[in-house]
């Protein structure tokens, strides 16, 4: 992690909640954690699977970059609340907070409750709430602060198979940045959220392939890559990059802008199923 003479983020700490993997590979929880990492940020990688947070710092700490693990239930508000006050207890400031959390249920409406609705909801918004307010005080003391959120491109347009809850939820997640940028642009708080598309992550062979019909992995895999324009789904690096410039001086100027990483995808008509 030597590249630049002066990483673009050394002396920062960053938290990074839905820092794990549900399954062997890189996700975009982890891949964020080493690309802040890379460029000098003390992360702090955080999930609910302590040990999917443990690989990430691990795989952080061999690239010789400087991270811990932290456990955190984003469907607990005192749990997401003592997370975010052991970061600031421990390091005396918080500088990035990038909130990379997705909970769904693919399939018709009519199969997800009411409590299912509850529990979308409470993971890919309140959490969003819940984090934001307990690093807004230290943030604002510093004179200076990153939220981020990853939104998905099912916030904006029809994914090619049912996913309501979610879909509605990334919507909302977005518009949420969006509002809170706005009220915190005085304090020089900068909140924004990444529109992933199409990302190939260990995530989609859990938790899409029966969304897929009757496709076995490999058969969904080339549907997705086939649906975008750049002939490829999206790598959870590709993601990571746009976090690492919203999370920068670069981007010193942005706020309450929804970045769409998508390989083209949001710009035509075609559809992930219908290949």
């Amino acid at each position: 992690m030597s590249g630049m003479a002066t990483p673009e983020l050394s002396g920062r700490v960053a938290l990074v909640i839905g820092a794990g993997s549900i399954a062997p590979g890189i996700g975009i929880g982890r891949a964020i954690c080493l690309t802040l990492a890379r460029e000098g940020a003390h992360v702090v990688a955080a999930d609910n699977d302590l040990a999917a947070a443990q690989v990430t710092c691990d795989m952080v700490a061999e690239a010789g970059g400087s991270a811990e693990t932290s456990e955190v239930d984003v469907l607990d508000d005192a749990s997401v609340e003592a997370l975010v006050a052991r970061v600031i207890d421990r390091h005396g400031r918080l500088d990035i907070l990038h909130c990379n959390v997705g909970l769904g249920k693919s399939g018709p409406s009519e199969v997800t409750s009411a409590a299912d609705w509850r529990r979308i909801s409470d993971a890919n918004l309140t959490s969003l709430h819940v984090a934001s307010q307990a690093a807004i005080p230290t943030m604002r003391a510093q004179g200076a602060g990153v939220i981020t959120i990853t939104s998905s491109i099912a916030g904006i347009r029809y994914p090619g198979f049912p996913h309501l809850a979610y879909s509605a939820t990334k919507a909302a997640a977005s518009h949420f940045a969006t509002a809170l940028a706005v009220e915190l642009a005085p304090d020089n708080i900068r909140v924004n959220s990444i529109v992933a598309g199409l990302i190939d992550t260990p995530r989609i062979g859990v938790t899409l392939a029966k969304s897929y019909g009757d496709r076995d992995e490999a058969q969904m895999r080339a549907a997705r890559d086939a649906s975008c324009p750049m002939g490829r789904m999206g790598s959870a690096w590709d993601i990571a990059e746009a976090a690492l410039f919203l999370a920068s001086d670069r981007a010193g100027y942005i706020t309450g802008t929804s970045l769409v990483v998508d390989g083209g995808l949001s710009a035509t008509v075609r559809q992930p199923a219908a290949v």
